[in-house]
């Protein structure tokens, strides 16, 4: 299974583990102007252009099929079953400001001809989409979606008409085909999303699910891979609470059999990342201000298990769906976190730094980190690894050149067979990539005084991981950790209930982080102990607090002197008790 490189040295494509050379089968074209790449959904089939002709090899037969002589092109893509090539170059009008040539074309890739033409200004969204049988293929125009059959582009078959459709993503899978539409609100009105099946487009009454909100300028919808359901990332432009410069985001969760439900977040901040499992029935929702949190839900949008804070913005699950990543790449320091994900076990803790791009091998086995211009410019190059913390090849380029793209060839779902998780690290010839860890600045007048350390924050463990009543710091079974699960839920639930009782509507609720750093109460393992002690120190608290009142010069009644009287009996009193005495 080889991997593509593009870049200013050129495009050529290296085999993947254990040999790492170039590929023979792939002839390198040398030009300096490779604008765009694309393989087929199998892997089959290449195509690239290199600012001459646009080609298409047969990857396996190392043989060319077809040469475009569409110079301009900047985007490619195959059609599922590679029937059609579809190639946009970019949009522009004649001199004297007639409308231009139709810039988006679909090829047949059996006898090479252009099948159709279509004027497509914007670069986003160029690509007509398929169904995974090709027996429909759809586009956004002005708004309503236009729907083809069986690759007969000269008529229109179907069309979605709503206010102003922005967005839609067809589902994968067999037929029949289900669509997600996105509708942005308009003069008050919310944005919606709405879930059809193909054909049946006729009104609000024949969708099959539909959830309104407000706060989205943009959205993004995925898919799980078995069409039963999309997860809907909404978010805005500018946050208005200014309490993040990346907007404000919301997580929406909509079944194909009609029900839908806001995914609650438990730490407030940015959505950075949410992915499906590729078991279709999980999710997994990287979010809050750093450090950021990591959870796994369920269709139900209920937490199956919490991966605790850490410096991290993405999360890949593998093809099999059998282990996760959780990283921190961009502006963070590339930590990645590798866990088996049926038993909730870490399996290796690698560093990719500077890390811009990250990509599963079709195997399940290995990764792909890179470091691509133009988003950094310096040290570009990539890193093949094992997911068990080894890296196995690395391939810097010289400081005079950049790399641009990098990423592996396709396979269809099960041609690799999903293998037993390993823990131990696969051996490899290469030092592991263990960063030297960054010394914190200290000031002259510090530098030759004992080292104390100071955190701006305490990570949160994972839910396994985190010290329970027992003390033991084994981590838990899956049941324990279903009923560790039911009594914090119970426990917060009550907590909520009474602190709604308490609270007259002028109070301010005590932000998380002070209630995190309030004193914790003593247990001393008998229960009626443990209520007297409680009693107690509430007398204690009334008493200080009479004494404040005292003390600003307010009249106290006969009953609140005698109060403060009893304070030093009841001091002695608690004292007895929390020594067991």
């Amino acid at each position: 299974f080889p991997l593509a490189v593009r870049g200013s040295e050129g495009l050529y494509m290296v085999n993947g583990p254990p040999s790492f050379t170039e590929s023979v089968a792939f002839q390198r074209d040398s030009g300096k102007n490779c604008k765009a790449v694309a393989f087929s959904k199998d892997g089959s089939l290449f195509a690239w252009c290199n600012g001459e002709k646009v080609n298409v090899v047969n990857v396996t037969r190392a043989e060319l099929l077809h040469s475009f002589d569409l110079p301009k092109t900047v985007c490619l893509e195959f059609s599922p079953k590679n029937n059609v090539l579809a190639t946009w170059q970019a949009y522009a009008t004649a001199k004297d400001g007639t409308a231009g040539v139709p810039n988006l074309q679909l090829h047949d890739l059996r006898s090479g001809k252009c099948l159709k033409s279509f004027m497509q200004k914007k670069m986003q969204n160029w690509c007509p989409c398929w169904a995974d049988d090709e027996s429909i293929c759809a586009r956004n125009v002005n708004n309503e979606v236009h729907f083809f059959e069986n690759n007969n582009f000269n008529t229109i078959a179907n069309k979605l008409h709503l206010q102003k459709v922005s967005d839609f993503v067809l589902s994968p899978g067999a037929q029949p085909t289900k669509v997600a539409v996105y509708v942005p609100g308009s003069k008050g009105a919310p944005s919606f999303v709405r879930l059809y099946q193909y054909p049946n487009f006729g009104g609000p009454q024949s969708a099959l699910a539909n959830k309104s909100f407000f706060k989205a300028d943009k959205v993004t919808m995925l898919w799980n891979k078995k069409a039963t359901a999309v997860l809907v990332v909404a978010s805005t432009e500018v946050d208005k609470s200014g309490a993040s410069y990346y907007g404000e985001q919301t997580l929406h969760y909509l079944a194909a059999s009609g029900e839908s439900a806001v995914v609650q977040l438990p730490k407030n901040g940015p959505i950075y990342d949410v992915a499906w499992s590729p078991n279709s029935v999980e999710f997994c929702a990287v979010y809050g201000f750093m450090p950021a949190k990591a959870t796994v839900f369920n269709l139900k949008c209920d937490p199956v298990f919490d991966f605790g804070t850490g410096p991290r913005n993405a999360a890949y699950y593998s093809p099999h769906g059998h282990i996760l990543v959780l990283a921190g790449f961009g502006n963070l320091r590339g930590q990645m976190e590798v866990w088996d994900v049926k038993n909730y076990k870490i399996i290796s803790k690698p560093v990719a730094s500077d890390s811009t791009f990250f990509a599963w091998c079709p195997d399940g086995e290995h990764i792909v980190t890179a470091t691509c211009a133009p988003r950094l410019r310096v040290s570009n190059g990539y890193k093949i690894w094992h997911y068990t913390g080894s890296v196995l090849h690395s391939h810097e380029v010289p400081s005079d050149q950049e790399m641009w793209q990098v990423f592996w060839q396709p396979f269809l779902d099960g041609v690799f067979p999903e293998k037993a998780v390993k823990y131990r690290a696969v051996p490899s010839d290469l030092p592991s990539a263990e960063p030297r860890p960054a010394q914190a600045y200290r000031p002259p007048a510090l530098r030759n005084k004992p080292v104390t350390s100071s955190k701006l924050h305490e990570d949160e463990p994972p839910q396994n991981m985190k010290p329970h009543p027992g003390g033991s710091d084994k981590p838990l079974s899956k049941t324990a950790l279903k009923n560790q699960r039911k009594h914090e839920a119970k426990k917060a639930a009550k907590q909520e209930a009474k602190a709604d009782a308490n609270q007259g509507p002028a109070q301010v609720k005590t932000p998380q982080n002070a209630l995190q750093n309030a004193v914790p109460a003593t247990t001393t393992g008998d229960p009626e102990v443990d209520k007297k002690i409680k009693n107690l120190k509430k007398k204690l608290k009334a008493i200080e607090q009479l004494k404040e009142q005292a003390a600003a010069g307010k009249q106290l009644e006969k009953n609140q002197v005698e109060k403060i009287q009893k304070e030093a009996a009841l001091l002695k009193e608690l004292e007895d008790l929390e020594l067991g005495v």
